[in-house]
């Protein structure tokens, strides 16, 4: 079968110059699919743009550190600090959720709602991921995996990059990278262990590198023949300023945006004989 890529936005909605920068990366580059944070401030433009992007497959990015709740339910307080906003770490969020069913009913609760919303908006998700991997903590995942059965989810992320990524001829990454591949990793194997019906892909590739995804890096992932389906993580954006006051962040996603739209990026995946679709398409 021939190899087959998903190439994946996160974050879309956080704001209106990385909703923006999606909407770019799909009709001018390789992009193939976006998760929308639905409880940021531009979900409702990047709803507007993605009922304009047929062919943009369109999962959930769900969210417990960044903004406010969506649920009004009462249980949810746990998660949030004295002004109403999400205040827990993915690690406290973990431990948490061990040792008590409140917490995890509040998790549950609010995930619901981000889900619904997609729903309500007249857009059907086609898979589940999370900021800062929040869906793949072992104790947080079997939530996922009965939200995604309740709506009818047929995928979630799979965490999982392989060990090689981190070794020529990949592009090398910085030890945080190689880091957070490596916790990534660990939680992906449990995950499967846990659930592993709505697991699609042989691997995620872009956490090591994360920051530091480029033409190079794409091309590294055209040459890759270890998996046979898997996804690639981006974060493209657009910048406020240009030059010397652009921010490093505004800076990274900038550059992600150039390599999705690349036209040299899009001549390996075509010399490759890659099958670039969505979650949608499996």
């Amino acid at each position: 079968m021939d190899k087959r890529i998903i190439i994946n936005a996160d974050d879309f909605g956080l704001c209106e110059r990385v909703s923006n920068a999606v909407a770019q990366a799909h009709t001018e580059g390789v992009l193939t699919s976006a998760t929308i944070m639905a409880n940021m401030p531009a979900a409702d433009e990047a709803v507007k743009t993605a009922k304009k992007l047929p062919s943009l497959g369109i999962g959930v990015h769900l969210n417990l550190s960044e903004g406010r709740p969506l649920s009004k339910d009462s249980s949810i307080a746990c998660l949030l600090n004295s002004d109403g906003e999400f205040t827990l770490s993915a690690f406290k969020l973990s431990v948490l959720s061990i040792a008590g069913h409140r917490i995890r009913n509040a998790i549950r609760t609010e995930l619901a709602a981000q889900i619904q919303w997609v729903f309500d908006k007249g857009l059907t998700p086609t898979h589940l991921d999370s900021h800062n991997h929040i869906h793949s903590l072992p104790p947080i995942f079997p939530i996922v995996c009965e939200l995604a059965r309740r709506f009818e989810i047929g995928a979630i992320r799979f965490t999982f990059e392989p060990k090689d990524l981190c070794r020529m001829p990949w592009p090398l990454p910085g030890e945080r990278g190689r880091q957070s591949a490596a916790r990534a990793r660990i939680m992906a194997k449990i995950n499967r262990i846990q659930d592993s019906r709505f697991l699609k892909t042989d691997a995620l590739l872009g956490i090591a590198h994360k920051g530091k995804i480029d033409v190079s890096f794409f091309k590294a992932v055209t040459l890759y023949s270890s998996v046979q389906t898997a996804e690639v993580m981006t974060h493209p954006g657009l910048a406020d300023t240009a030059g010397p006051h652009e921010t490093k962040l505004q800076h990274q996603q900038r550059l992600e945006l150039e390599a999705l739209c690349s036209e040299r990026t899009k001549q390996h995946f075509e010399d490759a004989g890659i099958k670039l679709l969505h979650y949608g398409n499996l």
